[in-house]
């Protein structure tokens, strides 16, 4: 095992070697030839180019070394086309700080059952007013540079969970096709995660129709992976088992405390209700765990879905179960 592997069980190791082609004898190399490609766009400036930080790339691409350097020259140049989106991209910046307090996104500690961590989005707590849609992406984004720091996530990838419950028309006919265009260019093409399935639940008419306008952005290997579920949770639950989730999907835990990952990213003695004055980490530079400091913060509740079900039980219809679902996004 090279010392970049450090820190991973074997059974992850393995499990790098069978899905994602990762040779630990070779590993070095296979950095190397994907820095070699550099030279080949000075058009991008490269800002961090360690060992390390290439080889999530090449986990992303299952080692595919021209993917992974695309992947490598698409991140940096997203970020140099959209810099404003990436000026102070911290998470006491004040808008990136508003998303994560009103729970954009959510991040269940616990993972799944294929060690996925689970990112949620209540999409009715968006108030427009006070969280423009480019923070609440900025805001996924830094959360996602927090935990593709983590070598098992880099490998076992993340599942995303989209509640439309009482999402209002009014709010949908703000997600233009540019802003849309604008998220998955960031998610899908230029940010080193494996994403197992983005499931909606609950979703109204007009999401379907929202679908439409960002089918033509999608790859085919993601529309593979978008499921909607409406409100057959029963659906969800065998691809996310019930113990990995919250009430509000019809899981065994309690419902989520929207005021856990926005606390985890800006300290333990973070408070909504005062004003966060401490300068938080760079994200490209992350020192500690999410998970060790996920266990040092205290819950405080926020808002939530207003789709809460009790634990343990199943929101379904009895009829027409299966047209509610209907398989449409997997990313590897």
């Amino acid at each position: 095992m090279t010392h970049l592997q450090t820190g991973l069980s074997p059974e992850t190791i393995e499990k790098a070697r069978l899905e994602l082609n990762e040779n630990p004898d070779v590993l070095h190399q296979d950095i190397q030839q994907v820095r070699d490609m550099i030279i080949t766009r000075p058009d991008i400036g490269f800002l961090r180019t360690d060992d390390a930080f290439i080889l999530r790339f090449l986990r992303a691409r299952k080692f595919h070394q021209a993917d992974a350097f695309r992947l490598l020259a698409q991140y940096f140049q997203y970020r140099q086309l959209n810099l404003d989106m990436f000026k102070n991209f911290k998470a006491d910046d004040p808008g990136i700080k508003r998303a994560l307090i009103d729970g954009f996104p959510g991040v269940l500690e616990k993972r799944d059952h294929y060690g996925r961590k689970i990112l949620l989005l209540f999409s009715a707590n968006w108030d427009q007013s006070r969280n423009s849609f480019t923070d609440i992406l900025r805001a996924i984004l830094l959360s996602l540079e927090v935990l593709i720091e983590d070598q098992e996530l880099q490998i076992n990838g993340f599942v995303l969970i989209i509640d439309w419950s009482n999402f209002s028309f009014k709010q949908a006919s703000k997600l233009t096709p540019s802003i849309l265009k604008l998220a998955i260019e960031g998610l899908q093409d230029s940010f080193p995660a494996r994403f197992g399935g983005v499931h909606f639940v609950n979703q109204p008419w007009y999401i379907h129709a929202l679908y439409t306008l960002i089918k033509p952005f999608l790859k085919d290997k993601t529309r593979k992976r978008i499921f909607l579920h409406g409100n057959n949770l029963n659906s969800l639950h065998q691809l996310i088992h019930p113990e990995c989730l919250p009430s509000e999907f019809g899981g065994t835990l309690p419902p989520y405390d929207m005021g856990t990952w926005a606390r985890t990213l800006l300290g333990p003695d973070y408070s909504d209700e005062n004003d966060y004055t401490h300068t938080s980490y760079n994200a490209m530079h992350v020192k500690h765990s999410s998970s060790n400091l996920e266990r040092e913060c205290s819950p405080k509740h926020m808002r939530r879905s207003q789709s809460v079900v009790e634990p343990g039980t199943m929101k379904h219809e009895e009829l027409g179960e299966s047209e509610n679902t209907q398989l449409l996004l997997a990313l590897d």
